[in-house]
């Protein structure tokens, strides 16, 4: 039997500190373990929840401008048979602003082009013609509604704004052969209509260029 003095020498202590080192690395890396794990799990479930989001909410923004392109613009108008002969001379549209009918053989650039001045009808027309969206205005539309659609158009490939000062309402949105007046640049509308007319399915020329014609 060791005696109680072999017992305490002091190489015993040594061992015994340094085991006891050891034990507290051991519980120490064990701690480190199971914080990365944690960690880990939590980015990837946070990843999955982000991706989840994102993907949801592309779903969300797919599915409503499916919506748009298939349920009918309240209060629209639509005219068929239009006339697409190229002429010189000006041409006496039955409605204001045109929607389409015999037009200039030189299209008005529309791509997100803004027009401060009155524009050719004959010219604008021909836009419609190539899937573009034609915002108008009279002097009684609201400043802030003009300065808000200018802004969407800037945005916005195949659409153009110009004033037409003798339509009959403030604010006016035209495709090929199709019509709306909304009240505000906020109405809902808006977006749905240059949703669904914007290369939309009445386009006679869907394609053809929005640039390269007449600027001013």
């Amino acid at each position: 039997m060791a005696s109680a003095k072999n017992q305490n020498s002091p190489a015993n202590a040594r061992r015994a500190k340094l085991e006891e080192a050891r034990r507290k690395e051991r519980a120490r890396e064990r701690r480190v373990r199971i914080i990365t794990i944690s960690a880990s799990v939590a980015v990837v479930a946070a990843l999955v929840a982000g991706g989840g989001y994102l993907m949801s909410q592309a779903n969300e923004k797919e599915e409503k401008e499916q919506q748009a392109k298939t349920s009918p613009v309240t209060g629209e108008r639509s005219w068929d048979d239009l006339g697409r002969e190229h002429v010189a001379q000006k041409v006496d549209y039955p409605m204001n602003p045109p929607v389409g009918g015999d037009h200039n053989q030189v299209w008005m650039n529309c791509n997100a082009d803004v027009y401060t001045a009155e524009i050719p009808k004959e010219n604008a027309v021909h836009s419609l013609e190539h899937g573009a969206v034609w915002i108008t205005y009279n002097d009684k539309a609201p400043e802030a509604d003009v300065k808000a659609l200018t802004e969407k158009v800037k945005s916005t490939p195949y659409s153009f704004i110009s004033p037409v000062k003798d339509q009959k309402e403030p604010l006016m949105l035209s495709a090929w052969g199709k019509q709306v007046t909304v009240k505000s640049a906020t109405d809902d509308r808006v977006a749905q209509f240059m949703t669904k007319y914007i290369q939309g399915p009445q386009t006679p020329e869907p394609g053809a260029a929005c640039t390269g014609g007449l600027d001013k």
